[in-house]
């Protein structure tokens, strides 16, 4: 049986750029007629996707594979860890969540899981023409070496070349390619094909010294220069994004000020990235009650650890001020763990979350959660509840997703927020989440990505400062966005370092020649339930 050939990216740091780069390669080889397909073997991240078929992997990999023109398959991601407020992590393999473990646990038993991998990727390159392969973190975590699965354990597996990026936003990106390659073994330094500077701002000729000095001192090329990419329109998995997004002023031209709380364990952040491209308004991450101050809506996340983010709002006066702000009659929407803590009495005798067996919400929502049983994970189809001030005559059904392990159930009237009408293909008619007046709760991640529910979010923050309706919902460009991001990459690349690595698979020739069309545009903010 022929395998598919392979391309590894690897970073000198989190955060280097390792996704978008795959991401714009799975495209790229897809406008050549290519069958590529996306793979990271273990993934650790708060941001997760949901599958056809319910499996539950990292983000990236369901934003790879809509790139590639391809369903997200659980082999693209065969692990991924959820941290947990415990100190621990759920572990999900292949789509299934297997329990918690403690760190030391799970460094223990991580030997055992290289079969998992060893074979979701056999199974990706029997099926395609090309799998692009990211890794995790740095290759050159010493400590952790001998036991490692994300980097060069499977670039050997894969008999992968390896392209290592670099951030130079961050600043030190020749110091982490030198080091980088000065701790790798001399074998997994040799499958270093290239070295590629990501998100660099400014003038070429002034990097250009720079860049000769370090393939000389090397004697490995640079493969591209990718530049910083404004206003991207693809889901970001990794929280160090909001580092930048929460360092957002208040601008004074904005007409709508969006508050975000940044919990410790917040998961699917990218449920906010439609608000951020609209106009008129600013979306900020605060992580103290001050800053909540004048916000025209305040939302409160999903979360991975319910009970502890819980915890943390009330030491931060956070919960207070949410409280207060609802007492007022001010917007207030939680989503997923967000709406979980607006509610009541949060059960968890079997410690799955927490290590206390109950906590106690914010009481403004007539819900109750019960941790246990088995995890929801589901593609859902669903309609805005004619109570919600998220609901419009325009409004239809939309796609979302579902991430739970807690199950919601009435603790008195309850007003919902949606009904679900499908859950995984199959019909349904589900209440989801809760209206008390000027809050409003939901399980449904993605909902913010439909143009009606969000025109109806904004169109009722608006009315509420007496400014006149949006002219306009900020949708889509009409270009695709993976078709934006390949076309900046592929001019960033050095064919003559990249096409070798490809070509072999490409129908069209050279890497760089015009690419053929890729087919009608997708969700410019990564798979939603579709």
């Amino acid at each position: 049986m022929t395998l598919a050939r392979t391309l590894m990216v690897q970073g000198t740091t989190s955060s280097a750029g390792k996704s978008l780069l795959v991401t714009a390669l799975c495209r790229m080889l897809r406008q050549r007629g290519v069958r590529v397909a996306p793979f990271k073997s273990q993934n650790m991240a708060l941001n997760a996707a949901v599958t056809a078929d319910g499996s539950e992997i990292g983000r990236a990999q369901a934003v790879q594979a809509e790139a590639a023109g391809i369903e997200p398959t659980a082999d693209m991601n065969p692990i991924l860890l959820k941290p947990e407020g415990t100190g621990g992590c759920q572990v999900v393999v292949l789509g299934r969540s297997i329990g918690n473990l403690s760190a030391i646990d799970y460094h223990r038993h991580k030997l055992e899981l290289r079969s998992v991998i060893d074979a979701s990727l056999r199974r990706l390159r029997a099926a395609h023409d090309f799998v692009v392969i990211e890794g995790a973190g740095s290759p050159v975590e010493i400590n952790l070496r001998d036991r490692e699965l994300v980097n060069m354990y499977v670039a050997r597996a894969a008999d992968a070349p390896v392209l290592l990026v670099g951030d130079i936003d961050r600043g030190g990106v020749f110091a982490a390619f030198v080091g980088t390659l000065e701790l790798l073994d001399r074998e997994d330094r040799r499958r270093i094909a290239g070295f590629v500077v990501n998100k660099f701002r400014g003038d070429r000729a002034l990097l250009q010294p720079g860049l000769d000095e370090l393939a000389l001192r090397t004697g490995i090329p640079v493969a591209g220069v990718v530049p910083y990419i404004p206003r991207l329109r693809i889901a970001e998995e990794d929280s160090l994004s909001l580092d930048e997004r929460s360092r957002r002023a208040r601008p004074t031209t904005a007409e709508l000020d969006i508050c975000v709380v940044r919990l410790p364990y917040i998961s699917n952040h990218d449920d906010f990235e439609p608000l951020e491209h609209e106009a008129g308004l600013v979306v900020r991450f605060p992580e103290t009650a001050a800053d909540l101050a004048g916000a025209d809506l305040v939302i409160v996340p999903g979360s991975k650890s319910t009970a502890s983010d819980l915890s943390w709002l009330r030491e931060r006066g956070i919960a207070d001020a949410i409280v207060a702000r609802a007492r007022a009659g001010l917007p207030v929407l939680g989503i997923c763990g967000g709406c979980q803590m607006l509610g009541g009495a949060i059960d968890d005798a079997e410690h799955l979350e927490s290590p206390h067996a109950t906590a106690h919400g914010l009481d403004l929502l007539p819900l109750r959660t019960r941790f246990g049983g088995r995890k929801i994970t589901a593609r859902v189809s669903a309609m805005a509840g004619p109570g919600s001030w998220l609901a419009s005559e325009a409004s239809g059904p939309f796609a979302g997703y579902e991430i739970h392990l807690g199950a919601m159930s009435p603790a008195g009237a309850v007003t919902a927020a949606f009904r679900i009408t499908s859950r995984n293909g199959e019909a349904c008619a589900i209440d989801d989440g809760a209206v008390a007046g000027s809050v409003v709760g939901t399980m449904i991640h993605g909902i913010l990505a439909n143009d009606a529910v969000r025109a109806a979010l904004l169109a009722h923050l608006r009315v509420r400062r007496a400014l006149p309706p949006p002219s306009s919902i900020e949708s889509p460009p009409p270009i695709d966005e993976y078709d934006r991001v390949a076309a900046i990459v592929r001019e960033a690349l050095d064919d003559r370092v990249v096409a070798p690595l490809l070509e072999k698979v490409c129908s069209s020739g050279r890497f760089s020649s015009p690419p053929v069309d890729s087919g009608p545009a997708r969700s410019s903010y990564g798979p939603k339930g579709r």
